[in-house]
């Protein structure tokens, strides 16, 4: 059984951590042509078992077109469109349990921030988060 504790010393040992919390985790990772995207890990156990939230910023949703975020979220094979706290985001959730933290967390990890960063790149012309 995979746990929250080697799921922050398996980023801790890869990534720029941020900022880090008992539950969560904020990570910079490098994408395409000199850019970078933060990402976050949340920890979150409930009665069904523990999760991992992955999620990343698209941009600030007062500054992007809303509609066209969601049909770009809509087209992607891992994630969904929210706004938290005002930041459009890409979120993915994955079960804790049994978890490979190589292929069912770095994956989809990986493809969320790419594609955050995809969207972030068409939504604002410019590389925020």
């Amino acid at each position: 059984m995979t746990t929250w504790t080697e799921v922050i010393n398996y980023v801790r040992t890869r990534y720029e951590v941020l900022e880090e919390t008992d539950s969560w985790l904020r990570f910079r990772l490098d994408t395409a042509e000199d850019r970078t995207q933060q990402v976050s890990v949340h920890h979150v156990p409930d009665a069904h078992g523990a999760w991992l939230e992955i999620s990343s910023p698209v941009g600030w949703a007062d500054k992007i077109d809303l509609r066209r975020f969601l049909e770009l979220a809509g087209t992607s094979t891992v994630g969904g469109g929210a706004v938290v706290d005002r930041v459009a985001l890409l979120k993915h959730t994955v079960p804790l349990e049994d978890l490979s933290v190589r292929e069912e967390f770095e994956r989809p990890l990986k493809f969320v921030v790419a594609r955050a960063d995809e969207f972030e790149q068409e939504l604002t012309d410019g590389d925020h988060f």
